[in-house]
C-alpha cells in the first residue's frame, strides 16, 4: 500500500505573546512521488487559541488532529490535559497505537510534541520541529532563536526555508499560524 506522507513542521515560542508554527507544503507518495506542492499542514483550533500542525501519514495525521481537537474540547482548552487523555487513548486502543505521525499543538501556556504511538513531549528549548526535514528545521531554529533577535513567526519560516534546501521531503511553500 502506497503511504502519503506530509513533511516538516516547527514551532517557536519568544514569550507568551509570541507563538508561531509552519509548516511546508510538500506532500510526497511513496518515496518517489511529489503528489501536492500546497497543502496546509498548520491551523489555528478551539477558537484560535491553539495551534497545531502535523507530520506523518496523511491519513494518520488528519486522525490524530481530529481526535485531538475533540479531547481538547471535552478538556476545556486545557492543551496538557487534552493531550494527556489521548495519549492514555491511544495505548489502551489497539486500533490506534500504531498511527504513523506526529503533531505540534502550542498555546499561550505549553507546547508540546504529540506521537501516533501515545507520547507526550514537552521539549526543553522554546523551539520544536518534526517530520522528515525537521532535525534540519530544529538546528537552523536553534541558532535564529539564539543569535538572532528575529520574532518567532520569522524564525519558523526561516528554519523551514533552510530545511526545504536541504531536505527532498520539503519544499519552500511555507504556511505559518501565529497566536
Amino acid at each position: 500500500m502506497v503511504q502519503f506522507h506530509a513533511t516538516t513542521i516547527c514551532a517557536v515560542r519568544r514569550g507568551p505573546d509570541d507563538i508561531a508554527i509552519g509548516g511546508d507544503g510538500q506532500v510526497t507518495m511513496g518515496e518517489t512521488a511529489i503528489m501536492k506542492n500546497g497543502a496546509k499542514k498548520v491551523k489555528k483550533i478551539y477558537g484560535g487559541t491553539v495551534l497545531s500542525g502535523f507530520a506523518g501519514s496523511v491519513a494518520d495525521a488528519f486522525s490524530l488532529t481530529e481526535k485531538f481537537e475533540k479531547k481538547l474540547e471535552e478538556h476545556g482548552g486545557n492543551l496538557k490535559r487534552a493531550a494527556v487523555d489521548l495519549a492514555q487513548m491511544w495505548r489502551s486502543d489497539r486500533g490506534m497505537r500504531n498511527l504513523e505521525a506526529l503533531m505540534i499543538v502550542a498555546d499561550h501556556d505549553d507546547m508540546l510534541v504529540i506521537s501516533g504511538t501515545g507520547e507526550v513531549i514537552a521539549p526543553d528549548q522554546d523551539f520544536v520541529a518534526i517530520g522528515s526535514g525537521g532535525n534540519y528545521a530544529y538546528a537552523a531554529a536553534n541558532a535564529l532563536y539564539n543569535f538572532t533577535d528575529l520574532d518567532a513567526a520569522s524564525i519558523v519560516e526561516e528554519s523551514l526555508k533552510i530545511a526545504s534546501s536541504i531536505c527532498v521531503y520539503t519544499n519552500d511553500r511555507i504556511t505559518v499560524e501565529k497566536l
